[in-house]
């Protein structure tokens, strides 16, 4: 009680507080963004092996390879990383980017995740204040970041984070935390049809698939979070910042139009706008429309 009084008499503690457990684990993320996919590939190899009846060799795959094993090590030199040499974005500058052990340098992607981590938590703190928002609504932008990065790196997101923070969407708007109930089984309904449904139709005019079935589970995440009003500007938002960077990504770094471009990481950032100026947005497309 007594650390409650303080965070509502000091808020900027408390923001200070998210701000740095969001960069502790903005590291972690980056884990999870490094281990998740090679896991899922281990998963539907062994996977692949036992259907067609094979032998599961004794090679890499069988070794334990989780989220907490093996300890991190340099990519290069294989060295385990020391705590102290593990401090978010602090580490990183003391090293000067580079491994201490072999001199090799560090992915500068490292920091930047922490950092976006520590600064996104700290905006939600910001925006929520002190409450049970506040422990959602970090949990499902520390989900998005891990999503985001991984389409980046796969082009996939992973329904062992889309489906669970899809059905927690719904379950906590049983209580209304978000949204009411039934705006947010209609959200997740219509998140995930009106995706399915441009893809169908894309599919049937060209033959080409132009998205994933883990975008139509990602929007149906919003959907169940936010509810169903919230669809239309996440769409417009994240199909405007696609276009956009696409067409930036060809005209300057001469991106093959042919090749895909993930859409998760505009759908991850329109929701994650939508969770936390919603309303300021709906509000200003309806004006800037004259409804």
């Amino acid at each position: 009680m007594q650390f409650l009084a303080i965070f509502l008499e000091f808020p900027v503690v408390f923001i200070f507080i998210i701000t740095l457990l969001g960069l502790l684990i903005g590291s972690f993320l980056n884990v999870v963004i490094y281990r998740l996919p090679i896991m899922m590939e281990r998963e539907w190899r062994q996977e692949c092996k036992e259907y067609l009846e094979l032998e599961y060799d004794e090679g890499g795959d069988n070794k334990t390879f989780n989220l907490v094993f093996p300890l991190s090590r340099c990519p290069h030199c294989k060295t385990a990383i020391k705590p102290y040499q593990n401090i978010p974005v602090i580490s990183y500058l003391l090293l000067k980017g580079r491994c201490a052990q072999c001199d090799n340098p560090i992915s500068l992607r490292y920091p930047l995740v922490e950092a976006l981590t520590g600064m996104c938590s700290a905006i939600v703190a910001f925006h929520f204040g002190y409450g049970i928002e506040i422990i959602f609504a970090l949990l499902l932008t520390w989900a998005l970041i891990v999503l985001s990065f991984i389409d980046i790196d796969t082009q996939l997101l992973p329904d062992s984070i889309t489906l669970p923070m899809l059905w927690l969407g719904l379950f906590l708007n049983t209580f209304s935390i978000f949204t009411d109930c039934s705006t947010s089984v209609i959200g997740a309904i219509a998140g995930y049809l009106s995706l399915w449904s441009i893809y169908q139709l894309f599919k049937l005019v060209t033959g080409k698939e132009g998205m994933g079935y883990g975008d139509f589970k990602l929007l149906g995440l919003f959907g169940a979070w936010l509810g169903w009003q919230y669809l239309p500007i996440i769409v417009l938002l994240s199909s405007l910042v696609g276009a956009v960077v696409g067409i930036l990504m060809v005209l300057f770094i001469r991106h093959n139009h042919n090749s895909p471009i993930p859409f998760g990481p505009y759908l991850a950032v329109a929701g994650w706008l939508a969770l936390i100026w919603g309303d300021d947005i709906n509000q200003f497309y309806l004006t800037t429309m004259g409804i």
